[in-house]
Protein backbone atom coordinates (compact mmCIF):
# COMPACT_ATOMS: atom_id res chain seq x y z
CA UNK A 1 0.00 0.00 0.00
CA UNK A 2 1.50 3.43 -0.94
CA UNK A 3 2.34 5.58 1.51
CA UNK A 4 -0.11 8.62 -0.33
CA UNK A 5 -2.51 9.46 2.67
CA UNK A 6 -5.07 9.61 -0.14
CA UNK A 7 -4.81 6.29 -1.09
CA UNK A 8 -5.12 4.88 2.19
CA UNK A 9 -8.64 6.41 3.43
CA UNK A 10 -11.54 7.11 2.28
CA UNK A 11 -13.87 10.23 3.55
CA UNK A 12 -17.04 10.21 4.32
CA UNK A 13 -18.67 14.23 4.51
CA UNK A 14 -21.93 15.11 6.06
CA UNK A 15 -23.32 11.34 5.80
CA UNK A 16 -22.71 10.43 9.32
CA UNK A 17 -23.35 12.60 12.52
CA UNK A 18 -19.65 12.65 12.52
CA UNK A 19 -17.07 12.50 9.71
CA UNK A 20 -15.98 8.87 8.57
CA UNK A 21 -12.63 8.27 7.93
CA UNK A 22 -12.05 4.85 6.42
CA UNK A 23 -8.15 4.10 6.10
CA UNK A 24 -6.70 0.92 4.82
CA UNK A 25 -3.67 0.58 7.04
CA UNK A 26 -4.33 -2.56 9.07
CA UNK A 27 -1.62 -4.95 8.24
CA UNK A 28 -2.70 -7.63 10.42
CA UNK A 29 -6.61 -7.85 8.96
CA UNK A 30 -7.82 -9.86 6.50
CA UNK A 31 -11.65 -10.52 5.29
CA UNK A 32 -11.00 -14.40 5.76
CA UNK A 33 -11.01 -15.32 9.00
CA UNK A 34 -13.20 -17.91 8.80
CA UNK A 35 -10.87 -19.95 6.83
CA UNK A 36 -8.87 -21.37 9.58
CA UNK A 37 -12.38 -24.16 9.11
CA UNK A 38 -10.50 -24.87 5.60
CA UNK A 39 -7.66 -26.05 7.37
CA UNK A 40 -8.76 -27.91 9.56
CA UNK A 41 -11.33 -29.68 7.34
CA UNK A 42 -8.02 -30.77 5.92
CA UNK A 43 -7.15 -32.79 8.82
CA UNK A 44 -9.96 -35.63 7.95
CA UNK A 45 -8.97 -35.97 4.30
CA UNK A 46 -5.38 -34.49 3.62
CA UNK A 47 -5.90 -33.49 0.37
CA UNK A 48 -3.01 -31.20 0.31
CA UNK A 49 -0.36 -33.11 1.63
CA UNK A 50 -1.94 -36.25 -0.93
CA UNK A 51 -2.35 -34.13 -4.17
CA UNK A 52 1.08 -32.94 -3.61
CA UNK A 53 2.43 -36.12 -3.28
CA UNK A 54 1.41 -37.00 -6.69
CA UNK A 55 3.25 -34.48 -8.19
CA UNK A 56 6.84 -34.32 -9.69
CA UNK A 57 9.24 -31.41 -8.80
CA UNK A 58 12.15 -30.71 -11.23
CA UNK A 59 12.77 -27.47 -9.78
CA UNK A 60 16.11 -26.94 -8.92
CA UNK A 61 16.22 -27.17 -5.15
CA UNK A 62 18.14 -23.67 -4.38
CA UNK A 63 16.26 -21.83 -6.24
CA UNK A 64 12.58 -22.79 -4.52
CA UNK A 65 10.98 -20.48 -2.29
CA UNK A 66 7.62 -22.38 -2.11
CA UNK A 67 7.29 -26.08 -2.22
CA UNK A 68 4.74 -27.87 -4.06
CA UNK A 69 2.86 -28.57 -0.76
CA UNK A 70 2.56 -24.88 0.07
CA UNK A 71 1.76 -24.14 -3.84
CA UNK A 72 -1.03 -26.46 -3.83
CA UNK A 73 -2.62 -25.69 -0.53
CA UNK A 74 -2.37 -21.72 -2.04
CA UNK A 75 -4.74 -22.49 -4.65
CA UNK A 76 -7.15 -24.92 -2.67
CA UNK A 77 -7.73 -22.92 0.22
CA UNK A 78 -7.99 -19.74 -2.14
CA UNK A 79 -10.56 -21.27 -4.59
CA UNK A 80 -12.58 -22.37 -1.47
CA UNK A 81 -12.54 -18.56 -0.66
CA UNK A 82 -13.85 -17.49 -3.80
CA UNK A 83 -10.47 -16.78 -5.73
CA UNK A 84 -10.27 -18.80 -8.59
CA UNK A 85 -7.85 -17.68 -10.60
CA UNK A 86 -4.07 -17.02 -9.86
CA UNK A 87 -4.15 -13.49 -10.74
CA UNK A 88 -5.73 -13.09 -7.04
CA UNK A 89 -2.52 -14.08 -5.89
CA UNK A 90 -1.30 -10.78 -6.23
CA UNK A 91 -3.99 -9.19 -3.70
CA UNK A 92 -3.64 -12.18 -1.42
CA UNK A 93 -0.35 -12.64 -0.90
CA UNK A 94 0.14 -10.83 2.08
CA UNK A 95 -3.02 -11.88 3.85
CA UNK A 96 -2.13 -13.49 7.48
CA UNK A 97 -5.30 -15.74 7.57
CA UNK A 98 -3.85 -17.01 3.73
CA UNK A 99 -0.27 -16.92 4.92
CA UNK A 100 -1.44 -18.73 8.23
CA UNK A 101 -3.13 -21.42 5.90
CA UNK A 102 0.14 -22.25 4.68
CA UNK A 103 1.77 -22.83 8.36
CA UNK A 104 4.12 -19.40 8.04
CA UNK A 105 4.01 -16.58 10.15
CA UNK A 106 1.42 -14.78 9.48
CA UNK A 107 2.61 -11.06 10.11
CA UNK A 108 6.18 -11.54 9.38
CA UNK A 109 6.07 -14.74 7.33
CA UNK A 110 7.11 -14.85 3.52
CA UNK A 111 4.33 -13.89 0.95
CA UNK A 112 2.63 -16.26 -0.88
CA UNK A 113 3.66 -17.46 -4.54
CA UNK A 114 2.40 -14.84 -6.77
CA UNK A 115 1.14 -15.22 -10.27
CA UNK A 116 3.48 -15.90 -12.57
CA UNK A 117 4.80 -18.90 -9.93
CA UNK A 118 1.28 -20.43 -9.59
CA UNK A 119 1.07 -20.00 -13.51
CA UNK A 120 4.37 -22.18 -13.87
CA UNK A 121 2.75 -24.73 -11.28
CA UNK A 122 -0.20 -25.55 -13.25
CA UNK A 123 1.60 -25.32 -16.72
CA UNK A 124 4.41 -27.95 -15.55
CA UNK A 125 2.25 -30.98 -14.08
CA UNK A 126 1.90 -34.21 -16.84
CA UNK A 127 -0.47 -36.49 -17.84
CA UNK A 128 0.39 -39.09 -15.22
CA UNK A 129 0.87 -37.17 -12.27
CA UNK A 130 -2.76 -35.52 -12.78
CA UNK A 131 -3.81 -39.28 -13.31
CA UNK A 132 -2.61 -40.29 -9.27
CA UNK A 133 -3.84 -36.53 -8.63
CA UNK A 134 -7.62 -38.14 -9.84
CA UNK A 135 -7.29 -41.14 -8.53
CA UNK A 136 -5.76 -40.08 -4.87
CA UNK A 137 -9.36 -37.42 -4.55
CA UNK A 138 -11.62 -40.42 -5.26
CA UNK A 139 -10.21 -42.64 -3.28
CA UNK A 140 -9.90 -40.06 -0.13
CA UNK A 141 -13.62 -39.22 -0.56
CA UNK A 142 -14.39 -42.76 -0.54
CA UNK A 143 -11.70 -43.82 2.35
CA UNK A 144 -13.19 -40.61 4.34
CA UNK A 145 -17.01 -41.06 4.03
CA UNK A 146 -16.21 -45.08 5.06
CA UNK A 147 -14.40 -44.58 8.22
CA UNK A 148 -16.98 -41.79 9.25
CA UNK A 149 -20.05 -44.45 8.54
CA UNK A 150 -17.93 -46.98 10.71
CA UNK A 151 -17.33 -49.38 7.03
CA UNK A 152 -21.12 -49.74 7.85
CA UNK A 153 -22.89 -48.65 4.60
CA UNK A 154 -25.22 -50.84 3.13
CA UNK A 155 -25.52 -49.32 -0.19
CA UNK A 156 -23.48 -46.97 -2.10
CA UNK A 157 -24.92 -44.52 -5.29
CA UNK A 158 -22.67 -43.45 -8.09
CA UNK A 159 -24.02 -40.76 -9.91
CA UNK A 160 -21.92 -39.57 -13.07
CA UNK A 161 -22.89 -36.33 -15.19
CA UNK A 162 -21.53 -34.05 -17.64
CA UNK A 163 -21.51 -30.35 -17.69
CA UNK A 164 -20.70 -27.54 -20.22
CA UNK A 165 -17.59 -25.57 -19.96
CA UNK A 166 -17.62 -22.70 -22.28
CA UNK A 167 -14.49 -21.32 -23.72
CA UNK A 168 -13.38 -18.36 -24.96
CA UNK A 169 -9.88 -18.45 -26.07
CA UNK A 170 -7.13 -20.51 -27.78
CA UNK A 171 -7.56 -23.55 -25.44
CA UNK A 172 -6.18 -27.12 -26.56
CA UNK A 173 -9.11 -29.54 -27.62
CA UNK A 174 -12.31 -26.72 -27.36
CA UNK A 175 -14.44 -27.79 -29.63
CA UNK A 176 -18.29 -26.68 -30.61
CA UNK A 177 -20.53 -28.85 -29.17
CA UNK A 178 -24.06 -28.25 -31.16
CA UNK A 179 -26.09 -29.61 -28.11
CA UNK A 180 -24.61 -26.67 -26.13
CA UNK A 181 -24.19 -24.28 -29.27
CA UNK A 182 -21.47 -23.30 -27.71
CA UNK A 183 -17.44 -23.26 -28.17
CA UNK A 184 -16.88 -25.56 -24.86
CA UNK A 185 -15.22 -28.67 -23.33
CA UNK A 186 -17.38 -31.53 -21.56
CA UNK A 187 -15.73 -32.33 -18.25
CA UNK A 188 -17.62 -35.34 -16.08
CA UNK A 189 -18.22 -35.32 -12.50
CA UNK A 190 -18.81 -38.49 -10.55
CA UNK A 191 -20.34 -38.31 -7.21
CA UNK A 192 -20.95 -40.90 -4.31
CA UNK A 193 -24.02 -41.14 -1.85
CA UNK A 194 -24.53 -43.30 1.01
CA UNK A 195 -27.29 -45.64 2.60
CA UNK A 196 -30.25 -43.19 2.05
CA UNK A 197 -28.25 -39.41 2.95
CA UNK A 198 -29.52 -36.81 0.11
CA UNK A 199 -25.76 -35.17 -0.18
CA UNK A 200 -24.04 -36.31 -3.26
CA UNK A 201 -20.13 -36.31 -2.47
CA UNK A 202 -17.92 -35.01 -5.71
CA UNK A 203 -14.95 -37.88 -6.40
CA UNK A 204 -14.15 -37.19 -9.64
CA UNK A 205 -13.73 -34.83 -12.24
CA UNK A 206 -12.82 -35.57 -15.10
CA UNK A 207 -11.76 -32.46 -18.12
CA UNK A 208 -12.80 -33.83 -21.61
CA UNK A 209 -12.42 -32.31 -25.06
CA UNK A 210 -15.82 -30.23 -25.94
CA UNK A 211 -16.82 -32.81 -28.84
CA UNK A 212 -16.61 -35.58 -26.82
CA UNK A 213 -19.85 -38.27 -26.46
CA UNK A 214 -21.47 -38.33 -22.67
CA UNK A 215 -20.64 -41.74 -22.78
CA UNK A 216 -16.90 -41.45 -23.30
CA UNK A 217 -14.83 -42.56 -20.37
CA UNK A 218 -17.51 -43.66 -18.36
CA UNK A 219 -16.44 -47.24 -18.16
CA UNK A 220 -12.84 -46.52 -17.34
CA UNK A 221 -14.31 -44.21 -14.46
CA UNK A 222 -16.82 -46.55 -13.12
CA UNK A 223 -14.59 -49.35 -13.20
CA UNK A 224 -11.60 -47.42 -10.54
CA UNK A 225 -14.19 -46.16 -8.26
CA UNK A 226 -16.33 -49.75 -8.09
CA UNK A 227 -12.67 -51.02 -7.49
CA UNK A 228 -12.33 -48.74 -4.60
CA UNK A 229 -15.67 -48.92 -2.68
CA UNK A 230 -15.77 -52.55 -2.84
CA UNK A 231 -11.80 -52.31 -1.52
CA UNK A 232 -13.18 -49.65 1.57
CA UNK A 233 -16.53 -50.93 1.84
CA UNK A 234 -16.19 -54.56 1.33
CA UNK A 235 -20.04 -56.55 -0.17
CA UNK A 236 -21.95 -53.10 -0.12
CA UNK A 237 -24.95 -53.15 -2.67
CA UNK A 238 -23.85 -50.40 -5.29
CA UNK A 239 -26.26 -48.48 -7.52
CA UNK A 240 -25.45 -46.21 -10.54
CA UNK A 241 -27.59 -43.89 -11.81
CA UNK A 242 -27.20 -42.08 -15.45
CA UNK A 243 -28.84 -39.86 -17.73
CA UNK A 244 -29.59 -40.65 -21.42
CA UNK A 245 -26.32 -39.70 -22.80
CA UNK A 246 -24.38 -42.96 -21.24
CA UNK A 247 -27.00 -45.37 -22.60
CA UNK A 248 -23.68 -46.83 -24.96
CA UNK A 249 -23.90 -51.07 -25.18
CA UNK A 250 -20.12 -51.06 -23.92
CA UNK A 251 -21.28 -49.46 -20.95
CA UNK A 252 -24.30 -51.42 -20.83
CA UNK A 253 -22.25 -54.84 -20.88
CA UNK A 254 -20.12 -53.50 -18.16
CA UNK A 255 -22.72 -52.69 -15.79
CA UNK A 256 -24.66 -56.50 -16.83
CA UNK A 257 -21.50 -57.82 -16.12
CA UNK A 258 -20.90 -56.53 -12.13
CA UNK A 259 -21.66 -58.36 -9.21
CA UNK A 260 -24.10 -57.25 -6.37
CA UNK A 261 -24.41 -54.10 -8.62
CA UNK A 262 -28.11 -52.26 -9.91
CA UNK A 263 -28.29 -49.55 -12.33
CA UNK A 264 -30.73 -47.29 -13.63
CA UNK A 265 -29.56 -45.12 -16.97
CA UNK A 266 -31.99 -43.15 -18.85
CA UNK A 267 -32.32 -43.44 -22.83
CA UNK A 268 -33.57 -41.44 -25.70
CA UNK A 269 -36.70 -42.11 -27.26
CA UNK A 270 -36.84 -43.66 -30.57
CA UNK A 271 -39.56 -44.79 -33.02
CA UNK A 272 -39.77 -48.40 -31.35
CA UNK A 273 -40.47 -47.43 -27.94
CA UNK A 274 -42.93 -44.64 -28.91
CA UNK A 275 -44.72 -47.21 -30.65
CA UNK A 276 -44.47 -49.18 -27.45
CA UNK A 277 -45.65 -46.83 -24.87
CA UNK A 278 -48.49 -45.57 -27.17
CA UNK A 279 -51.02 -47.25 -25.26
CA UNK A 280 -50.13 -45.51 -22.12
CA UNK A 281 -49.42 -41.91 -23.58
CA UNK A 282 -53.17 -42.30 -24.77
CA UNK A 283 -54.51 -43.61 -21.23
CA UNK A 284 -52.03 -40.42 -19.63
CA UNK A 285 -54.01 -37.95 -22.54
CA UNK A 286 -57.42 -39.40 -21.22
CA UNK A 287 -56.06 -38.79 -17.63
CA UNK A 288 -54.95 -35.11 -18.19
CA UNK A 289 -57.83 -33.97 -19.90
CA UNK A 290 -60.18 -34.67 -17.51
CA UNK A 291 -58.18 -33.73 -14.44
CA UNK A 292 -56.24 -30.72 -16.52
CA UNK A 293 -53.42 -31.10 -15.11
CA UNK A 294 -50.10 -32.86 -15.93
CA UNK A 295 -50.76 -37.12 -15.56
CA UNK A 296 -48.42 -39.98 -16.14
CA UNK A 297 -48.62 -43.67 -16.26
CA UNK A 298 -46.07 -46.19 -15.95
CA UNK A 299 -45.20 -49.57 -17.87
CA UNK A 300 -42.27 -51.87 -19.02
CA UNK A 301 -41.27 -53.52 -21.52
CA UNK A 302 -38.63 -56.12 -22.65
CA UNK A 303 -36.58 -54.76 -25.27
CA UNK A 304 -33.38 -55.25 -27.35
CA UNK A 305 -31.94 -52.81 -29.38
CA UNK A 306 -30.25 -53.02 -32.73
CA UNK A 307 -26.80 -53.68 -31.01
CA UNK A 308 -27.44 -54.81 -27.41
CA UNK A 309 -26.55 -58.93 -27.13
CA UNK A 310 -29.70 -59.48 -25.51
CA UNK A 311 -33.30 -57.91 -23.86
CA UNK A 312 -33.19 -55.58 -21.46
CA UNK A 313 -35.72 -54.45 -18.79
CA UNK A 314 -37.28 -50.82 -19.70
CA UNK A 315 -39.28 -48.92 -17.57
CA UNK A 316 -41.50 -46.66 -19.37
CA UNK A 317 -43.48 -43.52 -17.76
CA UNK A 318 -46.10 -42.25 -20.19
CA UNK A 319 -46.58 -38.78 -19.16
CA UNK A 320 -48.69 -35.40 -20.95
CA UNK A 321 -47.42 -32.32 -19.64
CA UNK A 322 -49.69 -29.07 -18.79
CA UNK A 323 -48.67 -26.15 -18.44
CA UNK A 324 -50.37 -22.14 -18.31
CA UNK A 325 -51.27 -20.80 -21.63
CA UNK A 326 -49.61 -23.86 -23.55
CA UNK A 327 -50.88 -27.19 -25.35
CA UNK A 328 -50.43 -30.47 -23.26
CA UNK A 329 -47.01 -31.82 -24.73
CA UNK A 330 -46.53 -35.54 -24.36
CA UNK A 331 -43.44 -36.29 -22.48
CA UNK A 332 -42.79 -40.22 -23.05
CA UNK A 333 -39.61 -41.23 -20.65
CA UNK A 334 -37.57 -44.32 -21.15
CA UNK A 335 -34.88 -45.77 -18.16
CA UNK A 336 -33.00 -49.25 -18.82
CA UNK A 337 -32.34 -51.03 -15.63
CA UNK A 338 -31.46 -54.82 -14.04
CA UNK A 339 -34.03 -53.51 -10.79
CA UNK A 340 -36.27 -55.91 -9.90
CA UNK A 341 -39.03 -53.33 -7.83
CA UNK A 342 -41.91 -51.74 -9.87
CA UNK A 343 -41.62 -49.08 -12.26
CA UNK A 344 -43.54 -46.30 -10.16
CA UNK A 345 -40.81 -46.83 -7.46
CA UNK A 346 -37.90 -47.47 -9.56
CA UNK A 347 -38.70 -44.37 -11.36
CA UNK A 348 -39.63 -41.92 -8.65
CA UNK A 349 -37.13 -43.38 -5.73
CA UNK A 350 -34.40 -44.08 -7.41
CA UNK A 351 -33.89 -42.71 -10.69
CA UNK A 352 -35.57 -39.13 -9.96
CA UNK A 353 -33.53 -38.64 -6.86
CA UNK A 354 -29.95 -38.19 -9.04
CA UNK A 355 -32.15 -34.68 -10.53
CA UNK A 356 -30.01 -33.37 -7.24
CA UNK A 357 -26.71 -34.20 -8.62
CA UNK A 358 -27.50 -31.17 -11.16
CA UNK A 359 -27.57 -28.43 -7.61
CA UNK A 360 -24.29 -29.85 -7.02
CA UNK A 361 -23.11 -28.87 -10.59
CA UNK A 362 -24.76 -25.63 -10.32
CA UNK A 363 -22.28 -25.33 -7.43
CA UNK A 364 -19.00 -26.27 -8.69
CA UNK A 365 -19.71 -23.70 -11.43
CA UNK A 366 -20.56 -21.30 -8.24
CA UNK A 367 -16.89 -21.92 -7.02
CA UNK A 368 -15.73 -21.34 -10.83
CA UNK A 369 -14.61 -24.82 -11.98
CA UNK A 370 -15.09 -23.93 -15.30
CA UNK A 371 -12.39 -21.09 -14.81
CA UNK A 372 -10.03 -23.11 -17.34
CA UNK A 373 -8.60 -20.59 -19.16
CA UNK A 374 -5.14 -21.59 -19.69
CA UNK A 375 -4.20 -22.96 -23.08
CA UNK A 376 -2.88 -25.81 -22.12
CA UNK A 377 -5.49 -28.73 -21.76
CA UNK A 378 -3.46 -30.41 -19.08
CA UNK A 379 -3.31 -27.34 -17.11
CA UNK A 380 -6.83 -26.80 -17.07
CA UNK A 381 -7.71 -30.22 -16.23
CA UNK A 382 -5.34 -29.61 -13.06
CA UNK A 383 -7.33 -26.18 -12.10
CA UNK A 384 -10.43 -28.56 -12.48
CA UNK A 385 -9.25 -30.76 -9.88
CA UNK A 386 -7.67 -28.07 -7.20
CA UNK A 387 -11.28 -26.84 -7.48
CA UNK A 388 -12.96 -30.54 -6.78
CA UNK A 389 -10.47 -30.29 -4.22
CA UNK A 390 -11.87 -26.96 -2.28
CA UNK A 391 -15.35 -28.47 -3.16
CA UNK A 392 -14.45 -31.51 -1.16
CA UNK A 393 -13.61 -29.41 1.59
CA UNK A 394 -16.60 -27.26 1.74
CA UNK A 395 -18.70 -29.98 1.43
CA UNK A 396 -16.91 -31.27 4.52
CA UNK A 397 -17.78 -27.81 6.21
CA UNK A 398 -21.87 -28.38 5.59
CA UNK A 399 -21.91 -31.89 6.94
CA UNK A 400 -20.33 -30.43 9.93
CA UNK A 401 -22.97 -27.75 9.77
CA UNK A 402 -25.72 -30.15 10.75
CA UNK A 403 -28.15 -28.85 12.63
CA UNK A 404 -27.72 -25.20 11.96
CA UNK A 405 -28.62 -22.33 9.81
CA UNK A 406 -25.81 -23.52 7.45
CA UNK A 407 -26.81 -27.28 6.80
CA UNK A 408 -28.44 -27.29 3.48
CA UNK A 409 -26.81 -23.79 1.88
CA UNK A 410 -25.22 -23.75 -0.95
CA UNK A 411 -21.24 -23.45 -0.98
CA UNK A 412 -21.28 -19.91 -2.17
CA UNK A 413 -23.76 -19.01 0.79
CA UNK A 414 -21.99 -21.26 3.00
CA UNK A 415 -18.51 -19.11 2.20
CA UNK A 416 -20.19 -15.97 2.93
CA UNK A 417 -21.66 -17.01 6.13
CA UNK A 418 -18.86 -19.14 7.73
CA UNK A 419 -15.36 -18.10 5.93
CA UNK A 420 -15.76 -14.38 5.17
CA UNK A 421 -14.94 -13.07 8.31
CA UNK A 422 -13.33 -9.59 9.53
CA UNK A 423 -10.45 -10.85 10.82
CA UNK A 424 -7.48 -9.19 13.03
CA UNK A 425 -4.50 -11.47 13.34
CA UNK A 426 -2.11 -10.80 16.44
CA UNK A 427 1.09 -13.19 16.76
CA UNK A 428 2.93 -13.58 20.56
CA UNK A 429 6.06 -15.41 21.25
CA UNK A 430 3.07 -18.66 22.59
CA UNK A 431 0.09 -18.10 20.31
CA UNK A 432 -1.72 -17.17 17.55
CA UNK A 433 -4.98 -15.11 18.39
CA UNK A 434 -7.27 -14.38 15.35
CA UNK A 435 -10.27 -12.20 16.48
CA UNK A 436 -13.11 -12.19 14.78
CA UNK A 437 -16.30 -9.91 15.39
CA UNK A 438 -18.91 -10.39 18.21
CA UNK A 439 -21.27 -9.49 16.16
CA UNK A 440 -21.35 -12.16 13.62
CA UNK A 441 -24.89 -13.42 13.26
CA UNK A 442 -23.74 -17.20 12.41
CA UNK A 443 -21.33 -17.84 15.08
CA UNK A 444 -23.59 -20.59 16.47
CA UNK A 445 -23.09 -22.38 13.20
CA UNK A 446 -19.24 -21.73 13.03
CA UNK A 447 -18.95 -22.40 16.51
CA UNK A 448 -20.69 -25.63 15.81
CA UNK A 449 -18.81 -26.41 12.77
CA UNK A 450 -15.31 -25.62 14.50
CA UNK A 451 -15.73 -28.41 17.36
CA UNK A 452 -16.59 -30.71 14.85
CA UNK A 453 -13.88 -30.54 13.33
CA UNK A 454 -11.48 -30.83 16.72
CA UNK A 455 -11.38 -27.32 18.18
CA UNK A 456 -11.60 -27.08 21.60
CA UNK A 457 -13.45 -24.22 24.08
CA UNK A 458 -11.29 -22.40 26.35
Amino acid sequence: MSDDSTTQCLLFPGIFRKPIVAQFDQREGSSDGGALLLKAADRHYDLVAGLSSCLRDDRQAGKVDHSLRELVAQRVFSIACGYPDANDSARLSGDPIHKLLLDRDPIEGRDLASQPTLSRFENGVGVKELYRAGEFLAETVIRRHAKRLRHRAYRVTIDLDPTDDPTHGAQQLSFFNGHYDTWCYLPVMGFVSFNDEAEQYLCAAVLRPGNVGAAVGAVAMLRRLLRMIRHHIPGVQIRVRLDGGFAHPALLQFLDAQPKLEYVVAMAKNAVLKRVAESGMRRARQLSRRSGKTEHIYGEVRYKAGKWPRLRRVIIKAEVVRAADKDPKDNPRFVITNMKQSPQWIYEHVYCQRGDIENRIKELHKLEIDRTSCTSFWANQFRVLLTAAAYVLMQELRLRAAGTACAHAQVDMLRERLLKLGARVLVSVRRVVVHLPASFPFLPAFHRVALALGAATG
